[in-house]
């Protein structure tokens, strides 16, 4: 019920520490406060997240804010990161900009709709080597070589409408 989610707190990050040994992740850190406030509390892992941008629909992408995130985190804790992964250069760039674990969910959806458990094996596959294919193109050979300098910020070319991929964006 909302009400308990109402009354969760940063203390009852704290006792689910305390009284756990498995690491804590809190996903949802959308700001680099968030993520400051959640090491402070001892996590292990803030995970940026926006939800797939279904609370609010002209929220900021989490790939936008994974950097202020990190600078945040500053090594204390893991950053994961999830949001439009669709493709290997999206898996490349969120590590460039300082994620340690890159999460997919639409991607793994849209493969088991398509095909079932062969079109997600197949979404998976093609992933794989869309990710190796921009690593070459980066001429790296691994993702330690990665780093913020590799991601540039595009240029809008054309204006979202009704017919486009992703209408909302």
């Amino acid at each position: 019920a909302r009400i308990y989610q109402a009354k969760f707190n940063w203390r009852d990050i704290e006792r689910i520490k305390r009284l756990s040994t498995i690491p804590v992740i809190i996903k949802g850190i959308a700001t680099a406060e968030d993520a400051k406030i959640a090491v402070d509390h001892g996590v292990d892992a803030v995970y940026v997240s926006n939800h797939g941008g279904r609370q609010l629909d002209q929220g900021v992408g989490s790939i936008e804010v994974l950097p202020e995130v990190v600078e945040a985190v500053g090594g204390r804790a893991r950053v994961m990161v999830d949001g439009s992964i669709t493709r290997g250069t999206d898996v490349v760039k969120a590590i460039a900009l300082g994620a340690q674990i890159v999460g997919l969910g639409r991607l793994q959806c849209l493969g088991l709709a398509a095909a079932g458990q062969a079109g997600l094996e197949r979404a998976l596959e093609l992933l794989e080597e869309e990710t190796r294919i921009c690593l070459a193109l980066l001429g790296v050979t691994s993702y330690s070589q990665l780093d913020a300098s590799y991601v540039r910020e595009a240029q809008v070319v054309a204006d979202s409408d009704a017919l486009s991929a992703f209408p909302l964006l």
